[in-house]
């Protein structure tokens, strides 16, 4: 098969999980592959050990690149089939379609997006949905709302897990100086915004800080850029709370290691890469109960409802003192996020293309 793949999203200067997802399942991809003849197209020119000897086509332009650039060139090249790891296929293109569609938060969640972004994905996920011989979706509670929201038959989803790469661990204690953290904290890991419940989790926090003893400093840590309609009033007023904006890559590691517990009871989530990646640096783990992190955490993690905020201060509270928890939390969640790998992801991917 000669298969095109949507690179466009590896060349941004910071990665989400989006965007995380797309580089880290392409390299394994490359790795893994012996049988298709694969070229990577890209908005920017990539750096040069991006994908070292990849075939790829740098076509700059700038608006609706997707869906006039790319189509363009995919009609002058002619491949077999377009991959995009991102929700959306161009409008009109030559070919079988295959897609990633990650989550719908934006329809559990409506009024955490802007207007104009929940109806462009919701009108793009629809179409891709419908034009894509085949999709992969993150979990099994995102393929089950596309069944749910768009109509889509089970037989075209594959579920197909992304792996998860452990954060190299290392100074902690300069970690925690360079962000002038305390020595003990919870953390929550993401973009800080109404679907990652921080309004709750602050709540909660302030709720357990109040059986503790005054001379305890354990902090909690916001680790993130607020997003759309972050509001200050979430954190105004609760004592020994810190936001130190995005987090180096090199230092994920060790802001994981070095914390109580990461806290990450959100309300939605097509698939939480904090959770395993805390998990391989050995920290507890509190999430929800709902959408995909009950597929993720298996039993190696503290299950909450995310809408009890006394059910999360519980959490915090049983985590806080039982060492003997947290030492077995750690182990266990080792074991399960050890299960997502790249690599596996990948061989899966070539698996799905056979029936293409």
């Amino acid at each position: 098969m000669r298969l095109a793949i949507d690179a466009s999203r590896t060349t941004v200067a910071r990665l989400t999980g989006t965007e995380f997802y797309a580089l880290a399942l392409i390299r394994a991809l490359l790795h893994a592959n012996t049988d298709h003849d694969i070229t990577l197209y890209f908005r920017d020119q990539p750096p040069a050990d991006l994908f070292p000897n990849a075939n790829y086509r740098v076509i700059p332009f700038a608006r609706a690149w997707t869906h006039i650039r790319l189509a363009a060139e995919l009609f002058k090249d002619r491949p077999d089939a377009l991959w995009t790891p991102a929700h959306t296929l161009p409008l009109i293109f030559p070919g079988t379609g295959i897609v990633t569609v990650h989550d719908l938060g934006y329809k559990h969640f409506p009024e955490a997006h802007p207007p104009n972004q929940r109806r462009y994905l919701d009108l793009s996920t629809a179409w891709s949905a419908r034009r894509a011989r085949v999709i992969f979706a993150d979990s099994q509670a995102t393929a089950a709302d596309l069944t749910r929201f768009y109509g889509t038959p089970s037989a075209k989803i594959r579920v197909i897990y992304p792996g998860v790469s452990a954060p190299p661990v290392g100074d902690v204690a300069a970690v925690r100086a360079k962000y002038r953290l305390p020595e003990a904290y919870f953390l929550f890991v993401g973009t800080l915004q109404p679907r990652k419940n921080i309004k709750r989790i602050v709540q909660a926090f302030r709720r357990w800080r109040g059986s503790v003893p005054s001379d305890d400093l354990t902090g909690l840590v916001l680790a993130g850029k607020p997003g759309w309609l972050f509001d200050p009033s979430w954190v105004i007023g609760t004592e020994h709370v810190y936001m130190p904006g995005y987090i180096d890559e090199a230092d994920k590691g060790a802001l994981y290691a070095g914390a109580r517990a990461l806290v990450f009871p959100t309300l939605y989530e097509g698939f939480g890469f904090p959770i395993l990646e805390a998990m391989l640096c050995g920290t507890p783990v509190i999430t929800s109960s709902t959408s995909s992190l009950p597929e993720l955490a298996g039993d190696a993690a503290l299950l909450v409802d995310p809408l009890d905020v006394e059910a999360i201060s519980d959490a915090l509270a049983l985590v806080s003192g039982n060492d003997d928890l947290r030492r077995r939390l750690g182990a266990m969640g080792a074991a399960q996020a050890g299960q997502f790998t790249w690599e596996r992801a990948a061989h899966q991917v070539l698996n799905a293309l056979k029936t293409v």
